[in-house]
């Protein structure tokens, strides 16, 4: 018996109880995929993961974003979930050798090796950095709302790191670009695989240092400072970006009441 993880695009098939499908599953598919990738056991139970080209109703569940999975998964099975769907995006994209252009073959769970030439590479993660910027001695946070956010709410500044750049270089880079704003006490706080589909994101936080808040309306369509008393919508709590905020939340130093 084997956890079976079947995908279309960013969504995964789970059974009608909200569970990860088991080997059953198999023959009700409709159009079987094309190729199972092997995965490391979960629970003790083997694991394989596969796409499907069409997202047809197998009578057996139903398809959930796999975002929206982690609120219905046991922790593991969410982790697995992210690390199947990194390595179906990956595999797709490295099916040829980029030495030879000769064809790849599964080396490993997480490697391949070119057919001609012996070229080894390994599943690759892409880092990124986001950063929770606080003023007034902790009172206030920046939050800004990305373009690519599909939902009106607003998160934290994120961004990629370039070739020949530190975390920390990362940070203040993308900061300045995007908001105009300088920023001083770095400090690291957390990272998160975020398999949408393969990035490590690490996330700091730091206090502001200087500068008038300019939005980069290439990046964002809105954002400002927020005290906790009028927070506007936030990510959910599946995200890193939730992680410091509601770290924020718990550091932030009430307001001072009048006659206090």
């Amino acid at each position: 018996m084997s956890y079976l993880l079947i995908f279309h695009h960013n969504d995964l098939l789970l059974t009608a109880s909200h569970s990860l499908p088991t080997d059953e599953v198999r023959n009700l598919l409709p159009t079987p995929p094309g190729e199972w990738l092997t995965l490391p056991a979960l629970d003790g139970m083997p694991c394989k993961a596969a796409e499907v080209a069409e997202k047809e109703t197998v009578g057996v569940g139903e398809w959930i974003g796999l975002r929206e999975s982690y609120y219905v998964l046991p922790s593991t099975h969410f982790m697995m979930a992210g690390k199947a769907h990194e390595l179906l995006h990956w595999h797709s994209h490295s099916r040829y050798c980029g030495a030879c252009g000769a064809s790849m073959e599964w080396s490993s769970d997480i490697s391949k090796r070119c057919r001609r030439c012996g070229h080894e590479i390994w599943a690759a993660v892409q880092p990124a950095m986001i950063v929770a910027v606080t003023r007034n001695e902790g009172r206030e946070i920046l939050l800004v709302q990305s373009k690519n956010f599909k939902r009106d709410y607003l998160g934290l500044v994120a961004g990629y790191v370039e070739t020949g750049e530190s975390l920390e270089d990362c940070v203040r880079r993308e900061v300045l670009e995007e908001t105009g704003l300088r920023i001083r006490n770095l400090r690291y706080f957390a990272s998160q695989s975020w398999p949408f589909p393969n990035v490590l994101m690490m996330g700091f936080t730091a206090e502001y240092d200087g500068g008038e808040l300019r939005l980069q309306r290439s990046e964002l369509n809105k954002g400002g400072w927020f005290s906790r008393d009028n927070l506007p919508a936030i990510p959910g709590k599946v995200s890193l970006a939730r992680r410091l905020i509601d770290h924020w939340l718990d550091q932030a130093a009430p307001e001072t009441l009048p006659g206090s």
